[in-house]
């Protein structure tokens, strides 16, 4: 069989087969794209927690005694939209053009994030205009995980590492939180507007970027997703195999023949009802409900605890305490990394959960009861809360969500990654629309209360993976004592 020619023109390897650096060049770009896509998209959702303090001070109607109500009353319209959006949206995603709905979900998102800095400038007070452009946003951001995940699955669902690849991959959701962080805090002091239309400005430009470069398909770039795995498995010398004669030069072909071509490759979309009834879907699912609740309580309120509990007898300002708050998500960048590696490393996806959740619960009560001694016990111990806080999250929502996704029982079809993604998060994402609410509320008793609130949801989650872990464990001894 004739190879194909290589893509964008590139060089043929021996035999024919294009180089197997010409694949990895659509990886990196894959990777790359998707990463910032989604950095920008977690950037956008900062600014919130950022200038809570501002506007429980002195913007109406976030101030007096049911300030913190509100403003955790706001949280919750936007992550109760984006948590009921998602299923829909994972739906989509697995029948949609992956390129063009997450850049029009950017470019969206964009533009909700923009009215809620126009509110500043325009002088607006109504509690109804700032909880709508939280639910629109809610909306129009609930397409960008799914469709992040589906591309991603797209070239790396066989990957032998997938674990580790998609645990750094993940760092997306922490550098976002960072970049938005820094962003929103660096242009507070000129009003809390700017804190809105900076992310804005950045998502959009990003969406334009998406639109115009994303390949989510390897056989959009004439390869076959076959290939992908011989270069992910590290075998570098080892050719690459591309569409042949059969299937249509990657080359010189029109469009309509190149569509018609991906139509047949591309297997039936799951259904809704169907992937949540995988193996191990439910469990994990609702195991990220507790765990995503912690992680978006801290998430939305941390800059906001920080600015209201002193440090060494010091109170902080409302750009240092949003700052200092990055701290937590630098800490979840390597848990996150880690997690993905030790799951690779031992083959035990709910047994690395596990871990990471039950030293999450020590790491949590150090921090309230430590933290306030000086800058250097917070720094630490908000890392340390990070690092175990964010590891589980990152890992059932990336490579978890890719396994249950492209296990044996659905045959490894692709098309139902976007909609396990979905389930999983959207589920997470309920959880994670109740933690910001109920801090709202319970903050108003102290935060001791908070943090035992945490550590409940903390131990739920655990014992939603028990039993799976314990499979893990069974099979593991079961398969050396047989070696």
């Amino acid at each position: 069989m004739e190879a194909a020619a290589p893509p964008h023109g590139g060089p043929r390897a021996a035999g024919g087969a294009a180089p197997a650096r010409g694949l990895g060049r659509h990886e990196y770009a894959v990777l790359a794209l998707t990463f910032a896509s989604y950095a920008s998209f977690h950037a956008s959702r900062k600014p919130p927690s950022i200038v809570k303090g501002v506007l429980s001070a002195d913007w109406a109607p976030f101030t007096g005694a049911r300030g913190t109500h509100r403003l955790g009353e706001l949280d919750v319209a936007f992550l109760s939209a984006y948590a009921l959006a998602m299923f829909a949206a994972g739906h989509l995603a697995d029948r949609a053009d992956l390129r063009r709905l997450l850049g029009a979900a950017m470019l969206a998102s964009a533009a909700a994030c923009a009215a809620l800095g126009a509110a500043y400038f325009l002088d607006v007070h109504a509690l109804a205009f700032f909880a709508a452009a939280q639910v629109a946003s809610g909306v129009v951001q609930s397409a960008g995980w799914p469709c992040v995940v589906a591309v991603v699955g797209n070239w790396f669902g066989h990957a032998s590492k997938r674990g580790t690849i998609m645990g750094a991959w993940n760092s997306h959701t922490s550098v976002g939180n960072i970049a938005g962080s820094v962003l929103a805090a660096a242009v507070l002091e000129f009003g809390w507007g700017w804190s809105f239309l900076v992310p804005a400005f950045v998502i959009a430009a990003l969406g334009v970027v998406v639109l115009m470069f994303l390949v989510a398909h390897p056989s959009e770039a004439g390869l076959e997703v076959q290939g992908m795995e011989v270069e992910m498995n590290g075998d570098g010398g080892e050719e690459v195999e591309l569409l042949g004669e059969d299937k249509k030069e990657a080359q010189g072909n029109d469009d309509d023949e190149l569509e018609l071509e991906m139509g047949s490759q591309l297997p039936r979309a799951i259904g809704f009802l169907e992937a949540w009834r995988l193996p191990g879907v439910a469990p994990f699912a609702f195991c990220l409900f507790f765990s995503k609740l912690v992680a978006y309580t801290f998430l939305y309120w941390l800059p906001f605890y920080i600015r209201n509990n002193a440090i060494a007898g010091q109170f902080l300002s409302h750009k240092a305490s949003g700052i200092l708050s990055i701290v937590f998500d630098i800490g979840g960048v390597l848990g996150g990394i880690s997690a993905g590696l030790l799951s690779d490393t031992i083959g035990a996806r709910a047994v690395t959960s596990v871990l990471f959740l039950f030293l999450s619960i020590p790491a949590l009560i150090v921090y309230r009861t430590y933290g306030s001694i000086s800058m250097h016990h917070n720094v630490a111990l908000m890392f340390l809360s990070g690092y175990f806080v964010n590891g589980p999250y990152s890992l059932i929502t990336t490579a978890v969500a890719t396994d249950l996704g492209t296990q044996d029982a659905i045959k490894g079809n692709s098309r139902a990654l976007a909609t396990v993604s979905a389930i999983i998060d959207g589920t997470g994402s309920v959880g994670a629309a109740l933690g910001p609410l109920l801090t709202g509320y319970i903050s108003t008793r102290g935060w001791n209360s908070v943090f035992f609130m945490l550590i409940v949801s903390i131990s739920l989650a655990i014992m939603f993976l028990i039993r799976l872990a314990k499979d893990e464990i069974v099979t593991k001894l079961s398969t050396r004592s047989q070696e």
